[in-house]
């Protein structure tokens, strides 16, 4: 999945992690241009947005510039 990212366009994402939730690490600071990507991240590549909804949460995580960004379903 991490791969697929760049290839459709989304460019950004160092790291993509599948669980209950999709965990994206974000390379840089997360600003309003991170976050409208990862919203179209989850609405046209992480979630069917025909049964399901999702969230956003941001995480900052350790160092400076690190953030995790879990999009939920």
């Amino acid at each position: 999945m991490q791969r697929a990212l760049p290839r459709l366009g989304f460019e950004g994402i160092a790291d993509v992690r599948q669980g209950k939730r999709f965990e994206l690490e974000v390379e840089g600071p997360v600003d309003d241009a991170a976050l409208a990507r990862i919203h179209e991240i989850a609405e046209t590549f992480l979630a069917n947005t025909v049964i399901e909804d999702f969230s956003v949460k941001v995480e900052v995580g350790e160092g400076a510039d690190a953030s995790a960004v879990k999009a939920e379903s």
